[in-house]
């Protein structure tokens, strides 16, 4: 389980630094497509994405900013 949980921090920190918090939108869209296609074990897998991703971007948002 390790290893899938570092897959997923992967992916969701590599979307995150791409696209920024729109990433967070558009794995929910991703995962409503999905799940309508009739495939919820799919969609409950990029949820699982959307939510470490707004959980990174949620930590940076409250981390207190350093002075250089």
């Amino acid at each position: 389980m390790a290893g899938l949980h570092t897959l997923t921090e992967g992916i969701a920190l590599r979307l995150l630094a791409r696209d920024g918090i729109a990433a967070i939108w558009h794995l929910q869209m991703a995962a409503a497509a999905v799940y309508r296609t009739g495939d919820p074990i799919g969609a409950d897998s990029i949820l699982e994405i959307a939510a470490t991703t707004e959980r990174e971007w949620m930590r940076r948002e409250t981390q207190p900013l350093t002075s250089t």
